[in-house]
């Protein structure tokens, strides 16, 4: 077990730290905010991937849904803790880079009390998020589901499926490919991961356990320890939120494309 927390304390800081090497040697004119996105954007991914690759062996070699059990579950708890730390550092530098970038030279001028309380306010959900997954569901899954359940634990695994499509979604509009057919397709792919894999999950994993024990969808949740349902709520309520987030923003995009081709088919008649 100790060694799956080494692995991943060397693995996502180390690779993070190559990329930022490898990206500003041959992309010479991306200032340090392009360099420290991209390269947290790829690592976010490839973890992503990696739970999302545990999560799917994990639930198609269960068959019972409370006690089957396999050894990726704990093992990826571990590798992936340190990569909550890391992302949170790695998300701060991005956003001081980023910032410095635009132009705020005073308060981002060095690193700071300030600077970190800013940050904190643009990525509070993010930061809790991750907090959480720390303190709360790791210590969850070692000691206290006392070996039951390890279906469920691969399907949040899975959550993170959408992850990776966000990351290129963020990587696109940093190379200025935000106008491009490609962002607009991984657009509407990320909407359907995220809807299919972090919301639709839910009632999924209560179908299933519903499947083995004989009970209608709408009254698993009856059957069920409170302290589950809340649980659960508690994981779902922040996907509902940045899924909300994410229509918003591809709500804007789709106006600003709709303006930028009515805006080109007025001058094209101007010139006719």
């Amino acid at each position: 077990m100790i060694t799956a927390f080494v692995c991943g304390a060397v693995v996502f800081p180390g690779l993070f730290c190559i990329l930022r090497k490898v990206l500003k040697h041959y992309f010479t004119q991306w200032s340090d905010a392009d360099v420290v996105c991209v390269s947290e954007r790829l690592v976010s991914a490839l973890h992503a991937s990696l739970a999302t690759a545990a999560g799917v062996t994990v639930v198609t070699s269960c068959r019972d849904t409370m006690t089957d059990s396999h050894w990726l579950v704990n093992e990826f708890v571990l590798f992936g803790a340190p990569y909550m730390v890391y992302d949170i550092f790695a998300m701060y530098l991005s956003h001081y880079h980023t910032q410095r970038v635009r132009g705020q030279s005073r308060p981002y001028s060095s690193h700071s009390l300030q600077t970190m309380k800013a940050f904190l306010r643009k990525d509070c959900m993010l930061v809790l998020h991750h907090l959480a997954l720390i303190f709360v569901f790791m210590p969850i899954t070692l000691f206290f589901r006392r070996g039951l359940g390890d279906f469920f634990i691969g399907c949040l695994y899975i959550t993170e499926f959408s992850t990776p499509f966000v990351s290129i979604g963020k990587i696109l509009i940093q190379l200025g490919l935000d106008d491009s057919r490609l962002h607009m397709i991984n657009g509407i792919v990320v909407l359907l991961s995220f809807f299919v894999c972090r919301i639709l999950v839910f009632p999924f994993m209560y179908w299933m356990y519903g499947q083995q024990f004989g009970i209608p969808l709408h009254s698993v949740a009856f059957h069920l320890p409170l302290h589950c349902n809340v649980g659960n709520l508690v994981i779902l309520a922040p996907q509902v939120y940045w899924f909300v987030l994410l229509l918003r923003k591809a709500n804007r995009l789709y106006l600003r494309q709709k303006r930028g081709k009515g805006n080109g088919n007025k001058d094209r008649s101007r010139t006719d």
